[in-house]
């Protein structure tokens, strides 16, 4: 399964990121480019943060459950799959400084670690769990996108 936590996979993602611009449009879902690209850059700085993150009462009966789905196979997420309500941007802004701020945030994950990060819904994750869901949660992002 692909990893953010490879240099090829980063690589990838980079390239597709670098096709986006301002004229981009969504095939799905209510974001514009921009929002997306904000919505990508806040989810690589909450899975960075050393901060504990409380779970949901609804990710405590099923979180676990829906994580070990996710990551079962390289099927991609599902097309309008809910998100955090602290990951929803509604503001516009520039496309290009939010494309490299989440370049950037890609790139880190060539040294990252944080161990006791905790997903609000999936719960307590590993460093190759939290791989695998980034690689997920950004080429999710980027289909949306046509990329």
């Amino acid at each position: 399964m692909k990893t953010t936590f490879d240099k090829a996979t980063r690589d990838e993602l980079i390239r597709r990121i670098n096709t986006l611009n301002e004229n981009s449009k969504a095939q799905w879902g209510k974001m514009n480019v921009y929002q997306m690209l904000k919505h990508n850059t806040l989810w690589g700085e909450w899975i960075a943060d050393k901060e504990t993150h409380k779970m949901v009462f609804i990710g405590r009966l099923f979180g676990r459950m829906a994580l070990k789905s996710v990551l079962k196979d390289e099927k991609p997420l599902r097309r309008n799959t809910p998100t955090l309500p602290e990951l929803i941007v509604t503001e516009n802004g520039d496309v290009e400084a939010e494309k490299a701020k989440w370049i950037a945030l890609l790139e880190e994950h060539a040294h990252f670690s944080n161990p006791g990060f905790v997903h609000s819904f999936f719960g307590k994750m590993t460093e190759e769990q939290i791989g695998y869901m980034a690689y997920k949660h950004a080429d999710h992002h980027l289909r949306q996108f046509g990329c």
